[in-house]
This record gives C-alpha cells, sequence and structure tokens, in this order.
C-alpha cells in the first residue's frame, strides 16, 4: 500500500516511514510543505495520504487546504489528517469534501501503532477514523443536536464516527448487534437523518450534520492559529 506524508517535522515524519514501513506500507514520498505535497500525488497515485494540518510557510492551515485540492485533482483520494490540537472547522471542511476515506487524528494517536495503522488501513479502503476526542468535543457542546441523546446512543455515535461497523461496535460495548442497530436508528431519528447504509456515509452524514451547527464552526483556536502546531 503506497503511502504519501506530507509532515515537515523531521523527527514526526521519520517515525510515521519508520512505523508504517515495519507495518507493512511502503511510503512513496515524503513532503515538507504543500506544493511537494500535491507533486508527490501527482507523480505517486498514492492509495493513502498522511497530511499534517499546518505546513510552511505560515503553519496556519497550508496541510488541509492542500488534502482538499488533491481530492478534487484525485476524487476519492484517502486522507488521514494529523494535528495537534482539535481543530473542529478543519474537520468539518475535510468531512464534507466529496467521497474517498477521510481520517481526523491528533499527533499523539500515533504512538498507539495499531490503533495508527488500523485506522490507516480504513481510511485507505475508503471508510472513516475520527480521533476520539474530536468526536467528544462534537457531543459535548451544548445546544447540539446530540444533546437529546442517551449516554448509550453517544457511545454508539462515537463508535461510528472512528468508522467501526456494527458488529465491532456490539464488542466493543458489550451489547447484542440488534441493539447497536436499534441504538443507530434512534441516532439518526433524533438528529432528523435519513437512514442511510452502515459504512462511510452514514458517519460523514452524522458528522457533517453536527459541524453544520453554528455553535460548533465558531470554535476556533485563534492564538493557535498564529502558531505551528
Amino acid at each position: 500500500m503506497r503511502v504519501v506524508i506530507a509532515e515537515d517535522n523531521v523527527l514526526l515524519s521519520t517515525g510515521l516511514d519508520l512505523l508504517l514501513t515495519r507495518a507493512g506500507f511502503h511510503i512513496a514520498a515524503v513532503a515538507v510543505d504543500a506544493p511537494g505535497f500535491l507533486a508527490a500525488v501527482r507523480d505517486h497515485r498514492p492509495d493513502v495520504t498522511i497530511v499534517d494540518v499546518r505546513l510552511p510557510p505560515t503553519f496556519r492551515d497550508e496541510g488541509i487546504r492542500a488534502a482538499l485540492q488533491a481530492r478534487r485533482e484525485t476524487p476519492g483520494l484517502p486522507v488521514l489528517v494529523l494535528s495537534q490540537y482539535v481543530e473542529q472547522q478543519y474537520a468539518a471542511d475535510l468531512l464534507s469534501s466529496a467521497g474517498g476515506g477521510v481520517g481526523y487524528l491528533l499527533k499523539d494517536r500515533v504512538s498507539r501503532v495499531d490503533e495508527f495503522t488500523d485506522a490507516l488501513r480504513r481510511v485507505a479502503a475508503g471508510g472513516t477514523a475520527m480521533d476520539p476526542e474530536v468526536v467528544a468535543q462534537l457531543v459535548q457542546r451544548a445546544g447540539s443536536p446530540i444533546a437529546t441523546l442517551t449516554p448509550r446512543e453517544r457511545e454508539v455515535l462515537a463508535a461510528m464516527a472512528q468508522g467501526h461497523d456494527n458488529t465491532t461496535i456490539a464488542h466493543r460495548l458489550t451489547i447484542t448487534d440488534n441493539a447497536v442497530h436499534k441504538h443507530i436508528g434512534n441516532i439518526f431519528a433524533k438528529l432528523g437523518l435519513a437512514v442511510t447504509d452502515s459504512g462511510h456515509r452514514r458517519v460523514l452524514a452524522v458528522l457533517t450534520h453536527l459541524n453544520a451547527q453554528p455553535d460548533l464552526n465558531a470554535q476556533r483556536r485563534p492564538a493557535d492559529n498564529a502558531t505551528r502546531n
């Protein structure tokens, strides 16, 4: 599986190269800025990409903008974004882009090698991998429609957002498949969403709906926008 990485931090990019190579991935290219990343995607046509949200020269949103441009140029390109902090607007931008596997993980998640490689494979296969911390912040927003969800429904929503299927959710929460199916139905009903299939699209539907709420998109880190992640 060919991977293109966009990461200017040498220690992190070297670590990613090493751990992914050991896990059976092939690192096709490592770019340190947005133009280099876009060129590498065009040259190598990777199976999945890993992109830091913030890249030179301003270390604001160059990475996510490059990822979105790459997906426009290569529809369905799987993208896993890494960030130091939970940036809800960036997550919303990525989720609302067309088609293909998407992921948004905090950089701390990389140290959990098995979880990280599983998430990368899930994204490469067209699935979704959202960091639990991102989901937790969405769940906790006052005024969000998910305030109407029960604690168990919130747990199911969080597992859905991480890209897990019904069987995996049932195993993780120690409940039956039928119970998971019922909870998902309740979630969609309470959020005013049409019931979709059990794959990638249902996760995008839920998270895009939640991110569309004004109170979610208004939350940015003004101080962090001027600093490197």
